[in-house]
């Protein structure tokens, strides 16, 4: 049983519910209040911290390599490929207007690069480039660089394509600085607390929290991207596991930069002196297909030989850490942004691109409500 101060503070009546407080919800509900300062908003974190894909990410500030923009422009055609990009790249450019001492993220613009060991999206380069120029503003969004892989150590791979659009960031600084300043706009949260049912009444939307609690809103929104099919049955959403190992500190380490490999299957980077390195779940995509946060035998060797062959030869590395973050995919890249009820939202499945996303999702999702 409740009080009934509990009742009548931390399980108000609120005019809008945010169920997740991952990188989109906290965006969404910084928009939301930035445009409605009078609204009350309160956002439900079943976890003690945001989880999913925002706090077990690579810390990848981008917004795609050149094969991956090839492969989606295959997919779903240039019109929805571009818009895309688009939104990924004044996401990116949000949060550096938004957080203007980088130091406060650990933010660094210090390019991402693709590893190519064929021919063909070279022939492609100056089209996608063209295509990107409205975007990104420059002549050259992706261009060969070869002088860069003796640079790096990268002996094994034929060609280096960089792209100076690209950076890294820290996932946990960031959100929270978004948290923070969540609080300073009066955003409430109640952390560790998992949401049972949803019930759309006429005048209201009932989110049940255990049997006899539960807290009524004007509107929900969703922002729980993998996680979201407990409740949007509807919606095609994919889970997608990705796996990352960290190294120990590695002396004199070359490598520096976001580097991305196999149409983006592959990301590593350098954390100061060590290795992250993440993906390879198109090795085995059945099993990767969960939304459990575990780590595979099979998968972590894989991870670890791909670091032995491709980015450090002939080195031998000891790993510190090992974690998994969850995903959510679907048949194309575009996310599920959109009303699904009369007072119901949502804003997910974000492709593991959600760092970059997720500041212009949640201007969409203001506008929306």
């Amino acid at each position: 049983m409740i009080s009934v101060w509990e009742l009548e503070t931390f399980y108000r009546n609120r005019d809008i519910i945010i169920i997740g407080a991952g990188f989109t919800g906290l965006w969404t509900a910084i928009s939301i209040k930035e445009k409605y300062p009078e609204k009350s908003v309160l956002i439900i974190e079943r976890n003690s911290v945001p989880l999913g894909a925002s706090t077990r990410n690579a810390g990848f500030a981008c917004f795609g390599s050149l094969t991956e923009v090839i492969a989606d422009s295959e997919k779903m055609g240039w019109e929805k490929t571009l818009d895309l990009v688009k939104m990924r790249f004044e996401g990116l450019q949000k949060i550096q207007t938004y957080f203007t001492n980088n130091n406060d993220i650990d933010f660094e613009l210090s390019g991402g690069f693709e590893i190519l060991n064929t021919t063909e999206p070279l022939q492609r380069i100056d089209e996608v480039n063209e295509k990107l120029k409205s975007i990104t503003g420059i002549e050259k969004t992706y261009f060969l660089n070869q002088n860069k892989i003796k640079e790096f150590g990268l002996g094994k791979s034929e060609y280096l394509i960089e792209n100076p659009c690209e950076g890294s960031l820290h996932s946990g600084k960031l959100l929270q600085k978004l948290v923070e300043k969540c609080h300073k706009l009066n955003i409430e949260f109640l952390f560790g607390t998992e949401v049972e049912n949803i019930v759309e009444h006429e005048n209201e939307i009932e989110v049940k929290l255990s049997q006899n609690l539960s807290i009524t809103s004007n509107q929900l929104i969703h922002c729980t991207n993998a996680f979201a099919s407990q409740f949007l049955k509807e919606e095609e959403i994919i889970p997608a596991r990705g796996q990352i190992i960290l190294t120990e500190p590695i002396e004199n380490l070359k490598l520096k930069g976001t580097f991305h490999y196999d149409e983006g299957f592959y990301y590593f980077r350098n954390l100061g002196d060590r290795i992250l390195l993440g993906g390879g779940r198109n090795q085995d995509f059945t099993t990767e297909e969960t939304t459990v946060f575990e780590t595979t035998t099979f998968l972590q060797n894989h991870l670890e030989n791909f670091l032995k062959e491709v980015i450090l030869p002939h080195q031998n590395v000891e790993i510190a850490m090992r974690w998994s973050g969850i995903m959510a995919m679907g048949s194309e890249k575009t996310p599920i942004v959109k009303q699904i009820s009369e007072r119901q939202f949502c804003a997910v499945r974000l492709s593991g691109m959600g760092v970059a996303l997720a500041p212009k999702i949640g201007e969409i999702m203001a506008e929306m409500i």
